[in-house]
């Protein structure tokens, strides 16, 4: 029997799943987002764009999309052996924004998905999580042939409180989006140790 190394198998460690929501207007590339980085199949709920949504779906520098999320997109990500984040993708239109509610419950933080070709389109959720005071931050996608602005120029025009964080990424590149998604779990935590300090007097 050899004493110098133990018996027992070490035990699984059971990890810690946080729900980070995914949001911005429509178009933006929160399906894109949620599928680059996701270890499993993403659940979508896309359907195809229709004649009789045209007047209500502002297709304007997203002339090729033909589908759209009608429900929500789903998605897991292990970022340590430990920690294990849900992603839910929230639907982009005016419409489908009652899902909002049952989505962010729970939710630890969000990403609010943003396109410097229609940045006012990122406006109603940046002033849903502000409301809610659910910690996000705003990942600007790099489309190709959009304009670059730096992250002070854009915090500005989204009017950001100075905690409230901008980072470039492209949603297509899984290394990208696992940074912005690392960063959201860091500034959520970050916020919450804060509130739970003392008030010294």
């Amino acid at each position: 029997m050899a004493f110098g190394r133990s018996s027992r198998k070490k035990r699984p460690v059971e990890p810690v799943t946080l729900k980070i929501l995914v949001a911005g207007g429509f178009g933006v590339g929160k399906t894109t987002l949620v599928g680059a980085v996701s270890e499993i199949r993403p659940l979508r709920t896309e359907e195809r764009l229709s004649e009789a949504g045209r007047p209500v779906d502002d297709l304007a520098g997203v002339e090729a999309k033909t589908t759209t999320t009608v429900a929500m997109d789903f998605g897991r990500i292990t970022l340590r052996e430990d920690l294990v984040l849900y992603l839910f993708g929230t639907p982009g239109q005016d419409r489908f924004w009652f899902l909002w509610d049952e989505l962010a419950q729970g939710a630890l933080g969000a990403v609010v998905l943003a396109d410097t070709r229609r940045l006012e389109d990122c406006f109603a959720a940046v002033d849903y999580f502000e409301r809610r005071a659910i910690p996000f931050t705003v990942a600007v996608n790099c489309f190709e042939g959009a304009d670059e602005f730096p992250v002070e120029t854009v915090q500005a025009a989204l009017d950001l409180d100075p905690e409230v964080s901008v980072v470039m990424c492209d949603a297509r590149d899984r290394g990208s989006v696992r940074d912005v998604l690392v960063g959201v779990v860091e500034h959520a935590v970050d916020r919450a140790e804060r509130v739970r300090e003392p008030v010294v007097t």
